[in-house]
Order: C-alpha cells, then structure tokens, then sequence
C-alpha cells in the first residue's frame, strides 16, 4: 500500500485521472522527450557505477542468462497463444512487445525496491538492454517466415502454366497474404542495426559504459544529477505517462477479450515464470524481483517503433494500444508491489 502513496505513482494516477476528464493539461513534447532521455542517462550511469562495485561473477552471470532466457520465452509462449485468435503478423507485434520490456516500469521498480531498503544490483540495468533484442530478432523471422508462406502459397499453377492468385473464402484471408506477400520487409541487419543504434537505447548504452568507467570520483561529481534530481524528473515523467494512458485506454478497450486478458493476465504468468527461474538459480531477492518486473513488462518505445518498419503489416494499435493502454498501469500501480512481495515471502 505504502508504494501506492509514493509521489511519483500518485502523480501517474493523477496524470490518468486529469486524461480521463479530458483535460488540457499536457507536457510538451520536447520536455517529455527531455524526460525520457534524462531517465534513461540517469539509469545507465547508476546502473554502470554499480556494476563497477561488485563486478561480474557467477551470479551476476546467472541473472543475466536468466534474462536472456525469459527473453526468448516470452515472445514464443505469446506467439504461439495468439497466432490462433489474430493474423500471424500481429500476433509476433505484440508477443515481440510483451517480450521486450519497459524502462519506465524498470526505473519505477528501482525506487520502490531503494524505498523497501534492498540495494538495486547494477548488472540489471545490463539485463534490461539485453532483453531488448531478442523479441525483435523473433517477430523479423516470424514475419518473413509468414511473408515467405504467403508468397509460396499466393501463387498457384493455373491453366496453361499461367499463374492465378489464390484467393481466400470472400477475399479476406488471401488479401491480407498477398498484401504480405507484396512486402519483403527490411532486412534483418538493417534492424538490428536500428534496434542498436536507437537513440535511447544508445545513451542507455552509452552511459552505461561512462558509468563504469567513471567509478565512485566519476559517480560522486553526477551525483546531483542522477540522485538529487532523479525523483522529481521520474514524477514529471510519470504524469505524462499518465496523459499518454488515458488517450490510449479506449483503443485498448475495443480489443476482443482475449487480447485484454492477455494484457491483464499474461504478465503475471510470465513473472511467475521468471520467479520460477530466479529460485532455480537461487538469485538474490532483488534480482528475482526485478527479473519478475522485466518479464511482465512490455515495451511501448523502442520495439514499436522497429516493429513499424520491420513488420508493417502489424496492426501498431493492437500492440501499441494493450501494452500502454493495460499492462504499463497495471504493472506501475498493481504488478510492482506484487512482483517484489512475492519474491521476498518466496526467497527471503
């Protein structure tokens, strides 16, 4: 309950309440881009100054390929469940998106965690960037799988050797193939090198390895920076977050019930596999946790982003609309507490 009343949740709630109402209130957009850049700054140098203090070990080495692991997990399970109720391409959208995860929702978690007293280990911030990728990598192939079918399958031997296409019962199904098929796609290098060369994930990136470098004169000269500063700048971000959730919220409520059940549920399944894996491996609590937190987040950034170029046949609504229309407020306000109280009653 006491993680509801932090200020920068209640300024998120305040910001989904004023979006509800229809207020005029909104951040512009060249502070919330200011924002989300300070965020990610802030996080990579922390991350990389804490990562400078312990190291890297057998542990630190579990928790990282248990983040690679959930990684590939994730998208697979996700496709495999909605492939049967959507198109293929939107079914790899959102399982690419459920599969990759949210900095913001990371970055709340660490206050929370900070504010229960459970030191935040720095080679997180490492298994976030790596948990970044490998959704993306998968709904390429699945998408270029599914491009390849439809080509094969679009075009049938007719009368004379001439070639037909094959059109679906009413034209439905057989369109949107052969609009699959119309569309090669960008090539798989050419995202990942989008993917790696993204601005935000590049500071991540970047501050990240500054951080390490740095070292505690390096740590102590940015302190104002990223500590002094870091909570307020969160809560402002937050509250646009808020804004952005209340315009997204109608289209994610026009989904069937089975996609808002996945939003709902699906993250809870997929912490509760990561916590499964974490006491496996017999992680630390905090580690569990924010592996937890990672599982269950979705991104609304970086892989839409990608996703609109790399799998244009994807419907950007769908995905964009459930994981920031359901799953970023439900993990902020619900999922958080939940995730670090479950692993701390199941590995403390």
């Amino acid at each position: 309950m006491q993680s509801l009343l932090d200020p920068a949740i209640l300024f998120f709630v305040f910001g989904v309440l004023a979006g509800a109402l229809k207020s005029n209130l909104e951040v512009p957009p060249a502070i919330a881009k200011f924002l989300s850049l300070y965020l990610l700054m802030a996080l990579g140098l922390k991350g990389g100054h804490a990562l400078s203090q312990t190291g890297v070990d057998g542990q630190v080495l579990a928790s990282l390929g248990a983040a690679m692991a959930m990684a590939v997990l994730v998208p697979a399970l996700g496709y495999q469940l909605l492939k049967r109720r959507v198109s293929g391409f939107d079914a790899a959208a959102v399982a690419a998106s459920y599969g990759s995860v949210s900095a913001v929702t990371f970055v709340t978690a660490l206050q929370v965690l900070e504010s229960q007293g459970l030191q935040a280990p720095g080679h997180m911030t490492v298994a976030m960037v790596l948990m970044e990728t490998p959704a993306i990598i998968m709904a390429v192939v699945l998408a270029s799988t599914l491009r390849h079918a439809a080509s094969v399958g679009a075009v049938l031997p007719g009368s004379g050797g001439a070639a037909t296409l094959a059109m679906g019962a009413g034209g439905g199904a057989g369109a949107g193939a052969g609009a699959g098929a119309g569309h090669s796609g960008p090539s798989l290098r050419q995202v990942l090198h989008e993917s790696f060369t993204d601005g935000a994930h590049l500071l991540l990136l970047g501050a990240m390895v500054i951080g390490f470098l740095g070292g505690d004169s390096g740590h102590a000269v940015m302190q104002p920076f990223t500590g002094d500063l870091f909570k307020g700048l969160l809560a402002f971000f937050l509250l646009d977050m808020g804004l952005l959730v209340a315009r997204h919220f109608g289209t994610a409520r026009t989904q069937s019930p089975v996609l808002i059940a996945y939003a709902a549920l699906g993250p809870l399944v997929h912490a509760a596999l990561a916590l499964a894996l974490a006491a496996l491996l017999a992680l630390p609590v905090a580690d569990a946790a924010l592996l937890m937190v990672l599982s269950a987040s979705a991104s609304y950034i970086v892989v839409p982003a990608v996703l609109r170029h790399a799998v244009p046949e994807a419907n950007p609504s769908l995905y964009l609309g459930l994981s920031l229309g359901i799953t970023f407020p439900l993990n902020i306000l619900l999922g958080i507490p939940l995730y670090i109280a479950v692993a701390r009653w199941a590995l403390g």
